[in-house]
């Protein structure tokens, strides 16, 4: 109890050194290290031989990484509930609008406004659902140890875990320092972020083709050579997003592959991708909801299929 008492003392002022950290970081390859050195400086004896014990540097990562990525499903879950909720709009206000439905690049029967918009907006409500189910499997504390069985604690390994869990207000469970499913479940369900909402970007952008001309866009982008263009940037953005985001994530399935029981590797190949599917797909989000915001469809009238 007093070296608990002592740690936590020192660890509600404790302000570590950054360019140490960063040197750290350098030399070990993960940041933990230096700051469990630096902390257990500013603990001094008897106590400082009682922080990190039983951790290893991965769960320090691991947990802050969940951390961080609660409030990003949160933010998620906000711009998908916005989304869809502007495509119904859209679809009241303008889904009698007639347009030519198309088939393989060619005019195939006649459609509504409301049947592209419901396309757009169903799979995000069922994605809504899905980041729902996800959040216990993946919001959960990582305690492991140094090979994931947390022997350092004894029998006290499952409570301190417990306690932990409440503390950061994450879930409580097993060691998961080589089981990443919940991370690739996380990741792949990201790819639907880009590409379900980059499913209007090129359909916006042909739709939007001069030569066919069924909607309108509030803002478009200007051509240095050609003043006469109107180029449709957020549309192509989105389908720019939903590739770099497809490319990714075979990539971070490379990071399931662990050797053992942990790989230095695999878990910094998991650093390298993961943030840039966060950002893809947050960005694809906020750009389709400025997409649809200024949308307006053009009424094509009784066209018919050509034969």
């Amino acid at each position: 109890m007093a070296a608990a008492a002592r740690i936590a003392a020192v660890c509600d002022e404790f302000s570590p050194d950054i360019a140490s950290l960063a040197g750290g970081a350098a030399r070990d390859g993960v940041v933990a290290p230096a700051l469990v050195r630096l902390l257990r400086a500013k603990v001094g004896a008897p106590h400082d031989a009682h922080v990190h014990r039983g951790a290893t540097s991965q769960d320090v990562v691991d947990t802050s990484l969940i951390l961080r990525l609660t409030p990003v499903l949160g933010l998620f879950d906000a711009r998908l509930r916005k989304l869809t909720t502007s495509l119904s709009e859209l679809a009241t206000a303008q889904g009698t609008v007639s347009l030519m439905g198309r088939t393989r690049m060619q005019r195939a029967l006649p459609i509504h406004a409301a049947d592209k918009l419901r396309a757009w907006r169903e799979p995000l409500e069922r994605h809504i659902a899905r980041l729902d189910e996800l959040r216990p499997r993946l919001l959960v504390v990582q305690f492991g140890g140094p090979v994931g069985v947390r022997g350092d604690l004894g029998d006290k390994g499952a409570a301190i875990v417990t306690e932990l869990a409440r503390l950061l207000q994450l879930g409580a469970g097993p060691c998961w320092q080589v089981e990443r499913d919940a991370l690739a479940e996380f990741a792949g369900g990201r790819r639907w972020s880009p590409a379900r909402s980059a499913r209007s970007g090129p359909m916006v952008a042909i739709m939007a083709q001069n030569e066919i001309g069924e909607v309108k866009l509030a803002e478009s982008g200007g051509s240095s050579a050609m003043p006469h263009k109107s180029n449709p940037v957020r549309a192509e953005a989105l389908v720019a997003l939903a590739r770099f985001n497809a490319a990714l994530l075979g990539a971070h399935h490379q990071a399931l592959v662990h050797e053992n029981e942990r790989s230095g590797a695999a878990w910094t190949l998991e650093w390298l991708v993961l943030p840039q599917m966060v950002v893809a797909a947050a960005a694809a989000l906020r750009h389709t909801a400025a997409l649809c915001a200024g949308l307006q469809f053009v009424e094509q009238g009784p066209a018919r299929p050509l034969r």
